[in-house]
């Protein structure tokens, strides 16, 4: 069974709005090494469309050039969207719909090294759901002062085991955790 793993950029007061994230070579660097472990990404709607938008050639092209490898890990990845609104997807992707839970648990249980999910709403779902494996808190030395918050209404609390960490130059420090059992 491969793990379904999430990682996400958090300020120190919680804030996952990824326009308060500090873009760095380093945390980049860290992002690629991550997606490119993933035999998948696992995406809902606005990440995706927010992911492409920025990542897809051509409009990575116009980003930095530290930021390359990151647009090419990304672009070269296979992508799972789960959404009910969109008719079709591309950018090597494929729509995942009706039953959630058990379409993320057919995913896991192909062979593999494991899935990768991003962004905010649908991590929160599948968090609920008991179907994450492992978490990655990328805390950045920054305060936003205001949301969205991590897990921002979650019915329980998740109880999580620390399994490492890794410090940034920036201050940022990245730490992995598996949940209680």
């Amino acid at each position: 069974m491969r793990p379904l793993r999430y990682s996400i950029n958090v300020t120190l007061d919680g804030c996952v709005d990824h326009r308060e994230g500090i873009a760095t070579v380093e945390g980049h660097r860290h992002a690629a090494e991550t997606i490119a472990r993933a035999d998948a990404l696992l995406f809902g709607r606005v990440t995706y469309q927010m992911m492409a938008d920025a990542w897809r050639p051509p409009a990575s092209d116009a980003m930095p050039e530290w930021t390359r490898p990151f647009a090419r890990t990304i672009d070269a990845a296979k992508k799972y969207v789960v959404s009910s609104t969109l008719d079709r997807v591309d950018w090597n992707a494929e729509l995942l719909r009706g039953d959630l839970e058990a379409a993320v648990r057919r995913l896991k249980e192909e062979p593999g090294e494991g899935l990768y999910v991003g962004g905010v709403t649908l991590p929160t779902a599948l968090a609920e759901m008991g179907l994450i494996d492992e978490y990655e808190f990328i805390v950045q030395p920054r305060v936003a002062g205001h949301g969205p918050r991590l897990f921002d209404g979650l019915p329980e609390p998740l109880d999580l085991t620390f399994v490492g960490r890794k410090d940034f130059a920036t201050g940022a420090v990245a730490m992995r955790y598996v949940p209680t059992r």
